[in-house]
């Protein structure tokens, strides 16, 4: 169970006096964070959500069992879990995750940049991180201009530079 777990969130403080938390979503908006019934610790112990709603940039939350303020500050720091088997991702969409560790090659030649090593979120296109065997760091962004092919399964990302793209890198 806990190979499918992917972080969704941390538990930042709490909120008013009834045990609700503030959770910082770690996904693509807090609006995904709101949809789920059950989470999970690290360990993989389900936890039920009773209700979640958005405010500004975090997540409202009242976990089940949760009642006062006491019991929600022991949460603080505390990252919450999702089930990968509980979202459907469209065509062309992944994980983080999943990305991180893909060998980075040239759509053109096969020449081998790096590994792929993190990802930025920047709200107008992500921004992959790719650490090359001298363990610099190359940045290119996320866009159908340049990641030309995603193979999970095969750990291979096939790019096309923009034209003076790792220039700055010599």
């Amino acid at each position: 169970m806990t190979d499918n777990l992917l972080q969704i969130g941390k538990i930042t403080s709490v909120f008013g006096i009834k045990g609700e938390v503030k959770v910082q979503p770690w996904c693509d908006s807090p609006e995904l964070l709101c949809e789920f019934d059950t989470l999970y610790w690290k360990s993989g112990t389900p936890v039920k959500i009773e209700s979640s709603r958005v405010q500004k940039n975090m997540v409202v939350m009242k976990i089940e069992g949760v009642d006062d303020p006491d019991a929600a500050q022991k949460l603080r720091n505390h990252v919450l879990y999702m089930d990968r088997n509980d979202v459907e991702l469209d065509e062309g969409s992944y994980f983080i995750a999943d990305l991180i560790g893909l060998t980075v090659v040239d759509s053109r030649d096969g020449k081998v940049y790096g590994i792929l090593s993190d990802v930025t979120e920047t709200g107008a296109n992500d921004v992959y991180h790719i650490t090359d065997e001298d363990g610099r760091l190359l940045l290119i962004p996320a866009i159908p201009e340049v990641v030309d092919e995603v193979d999970i399964e095969n750990g291979v990302m096939k790019i096309t530079p923009l034209n003076g793209l790792f220039e700055i890198y010599k």
